[in-house]
């Protein structure tokens, strides 16, 4: 959700027969790509829609935006492919009123998908380069509803918490007690679990405790930060 309209910065990119290009190939990848491989949540499949993921993406590969694939961004960063965006954004059944948070804002892609659906999303990245790009994107596409954190996102935003739903966009080898302690009652938190055979992981805190649950496999960049010194012991 936006409270101004989209303003458009590459103007070669969204402008006349590009923009009815890319529009025509964001609705072929919504019908082929995520409705017809079970994704069904209608607000996660308008903004799937909606956002024009080729100004997220590096200048030389723009026209494989739409593809479904990930593609490389810089220092060894990736954006996952449109599947999984749509699928771990599903997986938290958002409503729309929701207070989400996201570590790995990476090109500031998924922050837009969900600042579609929800309230407010507040975004961490531990490397600043991308984390300065992706703020820019954002503002300039009119996006009012994000609030942006550079910093190390296995710890995340206690002073914010708690939040209704997590997405995490980069692997660790363990779950982050933190981000658990931050999921508020009823939440629920989707992360790429693992170094090599990842899978990802959807955690559900109930009055009773928390529920875990596995489900798909993936291939995410390593969590760095506080991740990389292992669970505490």
């Amino acid at each position: 959700m936006r409270s101004s309209p989209v303003k458009i910065t590459a103007v070669l990119l969204t402008s006349g027969t590009a923009a009815n290009g890319f529009s025509e190939r964001r609705l072929q990848m919504v019908e082929d790509q995520l409705r017809a491989r079970g994704i069904t949540d209608p607000l996660v499949l308008a903004a799937m829609l909606k956002v024009p993921r080729h100004l997220f993406v590096p200048p030389g590969i723009v026209n494989s935006a739409y593809e479904d694939t990930a593609l490389p961004l810089t220092l060894g960063q990736t954006i996952s492919q449109p599947f999984i965006v749509a699928y771990m954004t599903q997986a938290l059944e958002l409503k729309g009123g929701e207070k989400v948070l996201e570590i790995g804002t990476g090109s500031g892609y998924q922050a837009a998908v969900l600042a579609e659906i929800v309230k407010e999303v507040y975004t961490i990245e531990i490397i600043p380069e991308l984390a300065k790009h992706a703020e820019e994107v954002l503002t300039s596409l009119g996006y009012r509803n994000i609030r942006f954190k550079t910093g190390d996102g296995y710890l995340g935003w206690p002073e914010i918490a708690p939040f209704d739903a997590i997405i995490v966009t980069a692997a660790p080898d363990h779950v982050p007690q933190p981000l658990v302690d931050q999921l508020k009652r009823g939440g629920r938190m989707i992360i790429p679990l693992g170094r090599i055979d990842q899978k990802l992981l959807l955690i559900e805190k109930g009055d009773t405790g928390i529920t875990r649950r596995s489900t798909i496999p993936v291939r995410f960049v390593p969590m760095t930060g506080k991740a990389m010194q292992g669970p505490p012991r």
